[in-house]
């Protein structure tokens, strides 16, 4: 039984945040959740409770499917970062000129599912 979680409309930028994402990529959810507590990374924070969040997903799906549940089966069957909406803001510059800024947003999705069922 899979179970997926989203953020979406984070501020990291997802070239930042596919490097947190590919180090957890295939390994078990838990393992995955630890090795994110200690991850220098600032996404890695917003990732770590993503993972949580989907672990607890699949419990709630087991629950209502009268399922047994072991967090310890789950894998991270897939994990991927695509890029939100872009704010635009101006930066002052010399001469009177402006600069562009660009605030990148991502949209982060982790799907776990015990090993057999992975993708």
């Amino acid at each position: 039984m899979e179970a997926k979680a989203q953020v979406r409309y984070l501020r990291v930028t997802p070239q930042k945040a596919r490097r947190v994402v590919d180090t957890i990529r295939g390994k078990r959810a838990e393992e995955a959740v630890a090795l994110l507590g200690f991850a220098p990374q600032a996404a890695a924070v917003d990732v770590r409770k993503l993972v949580a969040s989907a672990i607890a997903n699949a419990r709630v799906k087991a629950d209502a499917a009268s399922v047994r549940f072991d967090p310890s089966e789950l894998f991270i069957a897939e994990a991927y970062v695509d890029e939100g909406p872009t704010l635009k803001r101006i930066r002052p510059r010399a001469q009177g000129r402006a600069a562009r800024v660009l605030k990148r947003t991502s949209h982060i999705t982790v799907i776990v599912a015990p090993k057999e069922g992975a993708r």
